[in-house]
């Protein structure tokens, strides 16, 4: 798809790199993501990837804009309190970058839905809040197979990888899934939302660049993506630490044998 004179010069900075050039950004333009989260993490997502030129974009929630969202959920302002997440979002975008097309999905990622939201899209951003939606991302990516760039913060920390496990690693393994990384969903109980515990404003903006960063770099094909890594970050230290992620044969998903064959909503509640 060729870029317009305007997006030449909006995208100059990017063209002039000889990893992107203008094919490059083409790519970026023809590129579909979806979103799953308007919230912390997907706003960044969400303003990244509309500033790089992401031809299309769509955006899973369910959610509507509080005022204690907008201490971290930088896409919407005070103005949207009550207006649905997506919307709000599509209009910040629609400010930033109109050569942006954006679909809104006001709804939650469900068993139902999963597989046909993400058919139309090339890769997905885990950017949601909670683990059933992320366990449920995880394993509609790789029966839609496409990539999967996932990421989760906690009060003060956070990490971020990017899952493949419909292809082959290196080794002849296939690459690691959600699963191989978290193990079964854990009980609710076990980790408190934000809400509960609290969050540290600016670091669902560092991970959410990230996983916009990630995202690209899949697009393209340049760099060394996170498939088979976990980046971990810690806030108060000022500390990453990257670990491999091996693909674990037990697990229910890409495992030998494999025991989930589909989406069963009983495996994300």
């Amino acid at each position: 798809m060729a870029l317009s004179p305007v997006e030449i010069e909006r995208y100059a900075r990017h063209i002039v790199l000889p990893e992107m050039g203008g094919a490059g950004q083409a790519k970026l333009k023809d590129a579909r993501v979806l979103v799953v989260g308007a919230g912390g993490l997907g706003s960044p997502v969400l303003f990244y990837l509309a500033a790089a030129g992401l031809g299309t974009i769509g955006i899973v929630d369910d959610d509507v804009v509080s005022l204690s969202n907008l201490q971290r959920q930088i896409i919407h302002r005070s103005e949207d309190v009550g207006r649905p997440k997506t919307e709000s979002a599509a209009r910040a975008i629609a400010a930033l970058n109109p050569h942006v097309t954006v679909h809104q999905h006001q709804s939650r990622l469900s068993a139902a839905n999963a597989l046909d939201l993400i058919a139309a899209y090339d890769l997905v951003i885990d950017a949601c809040d909670n683990f059933p939606t992320r366990f449920l991302a995880s394993d509609a990516c790789y029966f839609a197979q496409k990539p999967l760039v996932s990421a989760a913060v906690g009060q003060f920390d956070g990490q971020i990888s990017t899952f493949k496990p419909y292809l082959s690693a290196p080794s002849g393994t296939p690459w690691p899934s959600y699963r191989c990384f978290i193990g079964d969903l854990p009980e609710r109980a076990a980790f408190p939302t934000c809400e509960e515990m609290g969050i540290l404003g600016a670091l669902p903006g560092i991970l959410g660049s990230m996983q916009a960063m990630e995202a690209i770099k899949e697009i393209l094909g340049i760099g060394e993506g996170l498939a088979g890594r976990v980046l971990m970050y810690d806030a108060l230290l000022a500390r990453v630490m990257i670990t491999a992620l091996p693909w674990n044969p037990d697990n229910p998903l890409t495992g030998r044998p494999p025991r989930i064959t589909g989406l069963d909503p009983a495996n994300y509640t």
